[in-house]
């Protein structure tokens, strides 16, 4: 699942909306609503994004913050490692191996170390 679809799937219980009536009301099919809650199918369209947005009323920061999840919701990713520090490639290389492995507490540790890297090097 990814992280869009987490907090989709999450609006949807909130309010007891199913997803065939979500699927209707946004004019696409039930199959794509649960491909994007589970992870199948790639990142949301800012669009689709905007009409969720509208359908649950959400406003602010909490629209930004369904905007921000669905930019990072791509189900496979690529990282181009060229002309960096073979440390870093071996790194990207280690993580493709063994993403299945990750817990959510240790993604979470892994994202607070990203997270003091100089922002020009992100």
């Amino acid at each position: 699942m990814t992280p869009f679809g987490a907090r989709l799937r999450q609006l949807r219980a909130q309010r007891d909306v199913t997803l065939k009536d979500l699927a209707a009301a946004l004019q696409v099919s039930p199959a794509y609503l649960s491909a994007l809650e589970h992870g199948r199918r790639g990142r949301p369209s800012a669009g689709l994004v905007h009409q969720v947005n509208e359908y649950f009323g959400l406003i602010w920061d909490d629209a930004e913050e369904l905007a921000r999840l669905a930019r990072q919701s791509h189900p496979r990713v690529v990282l181009d490692t060229a002309g960096l520090d073979p440390a870093v490639t071996d790194l990207a290389n280690r993580l493709a191996r063994e993403i299945r492995q990750v817990t959510p507490e240790a993604a979470a540790r892994l994202a607070a170390v990203l997270d003091t890297l100089p922002r020009g090097r992100r």
